[in-house]
């Protein structure tokens, strides 16, 4: 029966929930046994493929153009007339192989993950799920929508992205008072989104008989290997470790600058007054550029990229209506990755390019894994190969410019990698007072105050006075807050790791680089811990490991800025 799905996606996409529930049902009467179990493993991997491109394409459609009603409405028939039915059949299959008792090989790992899965699920929740996908949506469109005017033409806040290297300092702060203005804007718009958000994740956590929403994320994403306390742990580590190298930094900063006080507007800008960063002037050279450096960190690396390139899998400028942000999804029938981000012409749109297509090659090194949920890496992991990437990547970024402007390059990289550690505790952190409070996150003037309190613990260098409104609502420009609670954390434990795989690259490039994609190939089908040591690093939260890792950053920022 098997045999009839669709080959490709173009057919897949006409399907709706009849073609498939033929198929699930054949899954759901068949016994099971040692004999059987792998073949109906594969004929689950099959469909879930399918369907899984299905939600990848109509996703990404819809943000290409967030304006495309047609696009729009696909994407959200699919979330309520497929989605949740995949979800129920999904439940009953993983409750007919849990129930089997039987262990499949290679199958440890991703078992696990359906226990704790099949532990969750509620049909009541079924509905709130795709509400929340629908709110999620409503972000992407706000967000997108924000263009100010700028020159006489209309532009994406993103696009005022290159004023804020300028060095006329009047001008970066016309543009970011500009951009944080029409942001203000859709304050209270964005803040009766928010409690819509809150109410139904709460909703959700209680259906499922979990005693918080952070503890039914926990089991969500399969964090078997650290606790919230973990967490904690690191946003400690970062005070001690991180926070006294970056002021040295931005105190150098300052002085350089000669200004009395740095301010936000002052951060993007060279601190010697050299012109901006200018990387490339087109898309194409952004590709080719790009694909350059990848063939030199690794040929099959680079005949992957080679492959998004020829098959138009990347989507890299920025544009109004434009959904914000930068992704790597997965075609899993079509075994290919697709990259998304919203470049502008700076620097930073080559480190993105770097971080997105690591993700990619996770996705074409895990291709030969037999089975979907083999598939399934722990984010903590996925950003592992993406920040790598941009790290193992660095020595060759002769690619875009002069030796002297790869090494100024590098320097904003490793600088702009240490001032993350901290915004992304402030993050974090706010994600556990979230759902440690909910009651008091109900109300966006208290998110506003957490969000300053913690701003003020780990942000240290910047004046923000004046700013206060701006700096309060930060918390509503961080997309994961609305659309991926409680994904963020792995950012900062996978830049650790990151780190830790490139120190080995110093050593060792060409080993260092072959472990990474050793690592990678495993995808989703050993545990967290081994999937780090694999890669040639120790998943951590301790001051010593992170100390070590900023040291390094540290000597290495020294030694390029001479």
């Amino acid at each position: 029966m098997f045999s009839t799905l669709p080959k490709t996606s173009t057919e897949i996409l006409s399907w709706n929930w009849t073609h498939f529930e033929p198929y699930y049902a054949d899954l759901q009467a068949r016994s099971l046994s040692a004999q059987n179990v792998e073949a109906w493993l594969d004929d689950w991997t099959a469909l879930t493929d399918r369907l899984t491109e299905i939600s990848s394409r109509l996703y990404v459609n819809a943000g290409i153009n967030t304006a495309d009603a047609a696009a729009e409405q696909r994407y959200l028939d699919f979330l309520e007339h497929i989605f949740p039915k995949v979800l129920s059949a999904d439940q009953v299959l993983k409750e007919k192989l849990l129930q089997s008792g039987l262990t499949p090989v290679g199958f440890e790992v991703p078992l696990r993950n359906l226990r704790a899965e099949a532990a969750l699920f509620r049909s009541e929740n079924l509905p709130l799920l795709n509400e929340e996908a629908r709110l999620c949506n409503d972000y992407n469109k706000i967000v997108g929508a924000q263009t100010v005017g700028w020159n006489g033409e209309e532009v994406t806040v993103a696009q005022l992205r290159p004023v804020y290297q300028q060095s006329d300092r009047a001008l970066r702060e016309q543009a970011w008072r500009l951009a944080a203005e029409r942001q203000l804007a859709d304050r209270s718009t964005l803040n009766e989104l928010w409690q819509k958000l809150l109410h139904l994740r709460l909703e959700i956590a209680r259906n499922a008989d979990q005693p918080d929403y952070r503890a039914y994320c926990w089991q969500q994403k399969a964090r078997f290997d650290y606790t919230p306390g973990d967490c904690l742990s690191f946003h400690r580590a970062i005070e001690i470790a991180v926070l006294p190298t970056v002021r040295r930094i931005l105190e150098r900063r300052r002085v350089r600058l000669g200004v009395d006080s740095l301010r936000p507007w002052d951060l993007d800008v060279d601190a010697l007054g050299r012109p901006a960063l200018h990387p490339f002037d087109s898309m194409d050279e952004l590709k080719q550029r790009g694909a350059a450096i990848f063939h030199q960190v690794d040929p099959q690396l680079g005949r992957y990229f080679d492959t998004l390139l020829a098959e138009n899998l990347l989507d890299l400028e920025n544009r109004k209506n434009k959904a914000p942000g930068a992704y790597c999804t997965e075609y899993p029938l079509s075994q290919r990755p697709f990259v998304f981000m919203n470049a502008v012409g700076i620097h930073d749109d080559v480190q993105t390019l770097l971080h997105e297509t690591g993700h990619a090659f996770h996705v074409f090194e895990a291709n030969a894994l037999r089975y979907a949920q083999q598939r399934q890496v722990p984010m903590e992991f996925a950003e592992v190969a993406s920040m790598g990437m941009e790290l193992l990547a660095a020595p060759y970024l002769t690619e875009f410019y002069s030796a002297a402007d790869a090494a100024r390059a590098r320097v904003q990289h490793l600088e702009q990698n240490l001032l993350f550690w901290p915004y992304m505790a402030v993050v974090d952190a706010f994600q556990h007072w979230v759902y440690e409070n909910p009651t008091a996150a109900a109300q966006p003037e208290n998110c506003d105050q957490a969000w300053d309190a913690l701003w003020q613990r780990f942000m240290v260098g910047v004046d923000w006075s004046g700013l206060d409104d701006v700096r309060r609502t930060g918390w509503q420009r961080k997309l994961h807050i609305f659309t991926v609670p409680f994904y963020y954390i792995e950012y900062g434990l996978a830049q650790l790791g990151a780190v830790q795989v490139w120190s080995n690259a110093l050593r060792n490039q060409a080993g260092a680089v072959a472990a990474y994609r050793r690592a990678l190939s495993l995808g989703g089908s050993v545990p967290l811990p081994v999937l780090y040591q694999t890669a040639g690093a120790r998943l951590a939260f301790d001051v010593a490991t992170l100390q070590e890792a900023v040291n390094l950053m540290e000597k290495t920022i020294n030694q390029l800025d001479a």
